[in-house]
């Protein structure tokens, strides 16, 4: 019988600068394995352009601050004393880039997962220029628990969070009494939360949650029209077209 030899070598390719960030950003994601909780996402190996690995590169050590077990001073990594918003799972960073141009007099931190939308984020910064935008890679729950201080944060930002739209999913869901709970503490006196999603089931969830912190009240009569300030994203403009909706709550902590 004859036999075949194939020499692989000819089909390798050198890894490029994408390839060696992210095989390395698992390790800068590290969860301490005795913490067991039911999580709200799930991490994807999703593939870097060049661009987004060189603002990674460029950018990050300005711009990223590293999760720590410990509170963080926020003005000194901005630099001075402004109202402080936390953006939560901001995805590929385009609102959150045009909220924080619109308004140079507050400072916002967004927390991501993923490491393409980080570098897309950080890509954003050195485009327009924008020094009022931190970022840390990790889960929301853990910096929030770990690194906000109790009444820091003027705002919170959740847009479009993972709808987990079969029912034995939604266990998974961000938007939870606990969490809220959580959250709520780390929002000063007349902050806000505001809430996105196009899912109404998680929209009539977001609102019975919400309404049911006794430290949060209502700015509307249920849900509230989108404010100014969020801007419509392409893939949400593109279901309104649809006719699909999307639902957006404001509450303020009393």
């Amino acid at each position: 019988m004859p036999f075949l030899f194939i020499d692989i070598r000819k089909f390798a390719t050198l890894p490029s600068m994408s390839d060696k960030i992210s095989d390395a950003a698992p390790r800068q994601m590290l969860y301490d394995p005795t913490e067991r909780r039911i999580r709200s996402f799930v991490t994807r190996a999703g593939r870097l352009s060049d661009a987004q690995a060189k603002a990674i590169e460029t950018l990050g050590p300005r711009f990223c601050i590293p999760y720590a077990k410990a509170p963080f001073d926020f003005r000194q990594a901005f630099g001075r004393e402004a109202p402080l918003i936390l953006e939560i799972g901001f995805g590929m960073g385009d609102t959150t880039a045009k909220i924080a141009a619109g308004m140079p007099d507050k400072d916002f931190l967004g927390v991501e997962v993923h490491t393409p939308g980080i570098g897309s984020l950080l890509k954003l910064i050195g485009e327009q220029g924008l020094s009022n935008l931190r970022l840390i890679q990790h889960d929301a729950v853990e910096v929030l628990r770990d690194m906000i201080a109790p009444e820091s944060l003027a705002g919170v930002h959740i847009f479009f969070p993972d709808p987990w739209h079969k029912a034995r999913h939604n266990k998974r869901r961000l938007i939870q009494p606990p969490f809220v709970s959580q959250l709520v503490s780390r929002i000063a006196c007349g902050g806000y939360l505001h809430c996105a999603t196009d899912w109404q089931d998680y929209a009539e969830q977001m609102l019975e949650v919400l309404g049911a912190e006794p430290a949060l009240e209502n700015t509307a009569e249920g849900y509230a029209p989108r404010p100014e300030y969020r801007p419509v994203t392409k893939f949400e403009n593109r279901g309104l077209k649809l006719g699909h909706g999307v639902w957006d709550l404001v509450f303020r902590k009393r």
